[in-house]
């Protein structure tokens, strides 16, 4: 009895073993979860809303830069204007300062003489300069009835008494009676006058003392002969020559000086 050949199988191509089994598909994440990529290819709206742009970054920036240099401008401004104020008052007192003296005339200083120019009072240089205005403070105003001139008060009485007593009278408003210093002040006193006036002027141990006890330098006293050991001022004389002597308990008007 013959063998018959079992015909060998032939290998099953990969076609036929898939058309008989089912395939198996292999999914990756980006397939299975489309949208989500699609989400990171265009992102929401509300995403580029929340992110600062570059723009907003440097106009804030901008901002706070003229800010910074608006305060910067004022504060100058107010330094600067505070250096005004203080140049303008150092000026002020630089003027009053100077103010309070003056020059004296080149004609007391020889030609050789060199160096500055020596500074005099203010009585000296009105009587050296008599049309020269004088203006003074106002805190510095005589009281009611007073007259000023220069540094002094004077004050011209309406009542007679001896001259001790008119020079007490005198010392209990403060001052004394009348010291003739200059000849500006002789002219003064003699144009306001109207009288006979007691002034400090008095013999004492054969010399003429003020009451300040300062030096007779200039007098203005009249021809006539008199005596007494006391000055007066006849202000209806010419100033020149208006001073008398007479005795120290005679009753005349007086003339008081205060000086501030």
């Amino acid at each position: 009895m013959e063998m018959q050949e079992i015909p060998s199988e032939a290998p099953r191509s990969n076609e036929e073993e898939g058309a008989g089994e089912p395939m198996l598909e292999v999914i990756t994440r980006e397939e299975a979860e489309p949208d989500h990529y699609e989400k990171l290819q265009s992102p929401s709206e509300d995403f580029y809303a929340t992110v600062p742009t570059q723009s907003t970054v440097k106009s804030s920036e901008g901002k706070k830069a003229e800010g910074s240099a608006g305060l910067y401008r004022l504060l100058c401004l107010i330094l600067t204007v505070v250096c005004l104020i203080l140049l303008i008052l150092v000026l002020i007192l630089g003027v009053k300062l100077q103010a309070g003296s003056r020059v004296c005339a080149p004609n007391d200083r020889s030609e050789d003489q060199l160096g500055p120019s020596p500074t005099c009072s203010l009585d000296e240089c009105q009587s050296r300069f008599p049309n020269f205005p004088v203006k003074r403070p106002a805190c510095q105003q005589c009281a009611r009835g007073w007259l000023t001139f220069g540094r002094s008060c004077f004050f011209l009485s309406t009542t007679r008494l001896t001259w001790p007593e008119s020079q007490k009278n005198c010392s209990a408003s403060g001052g004394s009676l009348a010291v003739v210093t200059s000849k500006s002040v002789q002219s003064f006193l003699t144009k306001k006058g109207k009288m006979l006036y007691w002034i400090g002027l008095k013999h004492d141990n054969s010399t003429w003392n003020w009451v300040n006890d300062s030096e007779l330098l200039q007098s203005y006293w009249t021809e006539a002969a008199q005596k007494g050991d006391c000055a007066y001022l006849n202000s209806g004389h010419p100033e020149e020559k208006n001073w008398g002597r007479a005795s120290c308990e005679a009753s005349a008007y007086f003339i008081c000086q205060l000086q501030f």
